[in-house]
């Protein structure tokens, strides 16, 4: 068997892409760089001059020759290995017919857990919006605790505002379901401390992304000083990342994202390295539903696997894939169909055209750039 194409799709706010064979089968995979899939597009069309001819098994060969053959990497030709390396995958998976996961050492669970985003723009809604997310059946929430504008906030305005949100939701709904908080990087490393402090006695699961990634002694002063464990990684894009943040005890949960840290074949090695010092897999979930069946894919097979996005894309947009996963009481089913189990729509993807992101600033009151 050999690659006969490698061809991407820019579609919605989504970068997909489809590796064909001489044989007819065909791979799907998604990119994960969304805020800029148009230079990630252009990797994957420089990129496929090597696949094409070659035997899309030596998978991890492949990712070697690639990373290694310059050594300039980053982000971006991560995120274009990613994509081509989960849709190398689908297409060895589907060669035997069976799913992912079993080539990866078969299920450690049946389904999948995820969680909730809970919103709203007071703090009446964000008690309602939280208990309507545990009578759908999710088991874990997660909240970003600030409102529209809070990057004018003073720094104790904005820790009083998180505090007052975490507290409602325990409050509407109670210590029986798993709450976590989403920073977005947006504290200085002092401010972090001080928000992890004010919010122990409401029993966190994790504080995500207290600071932003660039320094990981920042990311350090927070954890040693703050008894909430920490979750980050979803801007890391390889493995020895994940192994400083690890090695130097700055987090009880990574965030891999198979769309840019690498694909199957870097992720498995991501979480068994996390798995060796007991460190938890949080994956990092956006994009289509492409995306969504690769993660489970590798969520079911890791046996340090603990949370992530539910990530439901609702119709018309579900239409990109033949059969979108299903969510039941707040678990993602596994499928069992071969490959990843999910076929991208080609027929579908013209309906949707590609809305390229804008880079939008975010200013405190005296104008600088807040984060």
């Amino acid at each position: 068997m050999r690659i006969e194409e490698v061809k991407p799709f820019l579609v919605h706010r989504w970068l997909l892409v489809r590796v064909y064979t001489d044989e007819g089968i065909i791979g799907n995979g998604e990119a994960g760089l969304w805020a800029h899939h148009s230079i990630v597009y252009e990797a994957i069309n420089e990129l496929r001059r090597y696949y094409i001819g070659k035997d899309p098994t030596c998978i991890e060969h492949h990712w070697q020759t690639i990373s290694r053959s310059t050594h300039f990497m980053g982000s971006v030709l991560s995120a274009a290995i990613s994509a081509i390396d989960v849709a190398l995958w689908d297409i060895i998976a589907k060669s035997v017919n069976l799913p992912v996961y079993k080539l990866l050492g078969g299920k450690c669970r049946e389904k999948v857990k995820v969680f909730a985003n809970v919103s709203g723009s007071n703090l009446d809604e964000i008690a309602e919006d939280a208990e309507r997310r545990v009578k759908q059946g999710f088991k874990s929430l997660r909240v970003t605790p600030f409102f529209k504008g809070s990057e004018k906030q003073d720094p104790t305005e904005t820790i009083k505002t998180a505090v007052d949100i975490v507290k409602t939701i325990r409050e509407a709904v109670g210590y029986t379901v798993d709450l976590g908080v989403e920073i977005h990087r947006n504290l200085s490393p002092g401010e972090a401390v001080i928000l992890a402090r004010e919010l122990e006695p409401y029993r966190l699961l994790y504080i995500e992304d207290p600071v932003a990634p660039e320094s990981i002694d920042g990311l350090e002063y927070v954890a040693r000083q703050s008894r909430i464990p920490i979750a980050t990684g979803e801007r890391f894009y390889n493995m020895w990342q994940f192994k400083e943040i690890i090695d130097r005890k700055c987090v009880s949960l990574i965030r891999p994202d198979i769309s840019l840290a690498g694909g199957f074949t870097h992720c498995k090695k991501i979480a068994a390295i996390a798995e060796a010092s007991f460190v938890g897999v949080f994956p990092h979930l956006m994009g289509s539903p492409v995306n969504t069946a690769a993660q489970v894919q590798l969520d079911a097979s890791i046996p340090n696997y603990v949370l992530q996005e539910s990530n439901i894309i609702e119709p018309p947009l579900s239409k990109v894939v033949d059969e979108p996963l299903r969510l039941e009481d707040g678990y993602m089913i596994v499928p069992n169909r071969p490959g990843i189990g999910v076929e991208i729509n080609e027929d579908a993807l013209a309906e949707f055209p590609y809305e390229p992101r804008e880079i939008v600033g975010t200013f405190r009151e005296d104008g600088s750039v807040a984060y």
